[in-house]
This record gives C-alpha cells, structure tokens and sequence, in this order.
C-alpha cells in the first residue's frame, strides 16, 4: 500500500503514479491523488516533494520542496 493523506476536511486520499509520453519519446512520471486506494499505481511519498492542499476544495497535489 502506498502513500495515503488525510486532508483538513477528514477525506482520505491515496497517492499514484504514472507515466507521461513527452515529445522526442520521452516519458516522465506524473503523480495523483484518488480518493480510492489503486493497488497498480499506488506509490509512496518521493523525498524530493512535499503534499499541499488546495485552498478552495482540500484536495492535495504534490508540490517540489
């Protein structure tokens, strides 16, 4: 089981990761949240980034530290 957050509303939400096709064939990987656990995606909490949350809804999104 991967990275899961609990927001200030009291929702929890689990953290995945994907991949993205840049031009030139490149890829990147890209990470969400979902407000239920994904077991193929799911993932943990990469140490170069910080979870923020956004001020209007609480839904939380990965910021770089």
């Amino acid at each position: 089981m991967g990275y899961s957050h609990k927001n200030s509303k009291g929702i929890t939400y689990y953290l995945n990761k994907g991949q993205s096709k840049l031009t030139g064939g490149y890829s990147a990987p890209i990470y969400y949240f979902s407000g239920k656990p994904k077991s193929e995606t799911a993932c943990d909490l990469p140490n170069t980034h910080k979870v923020v949350e956004n001020p209007r809804n609480g839904v939380p999104f990965l910021k770089k530290k």
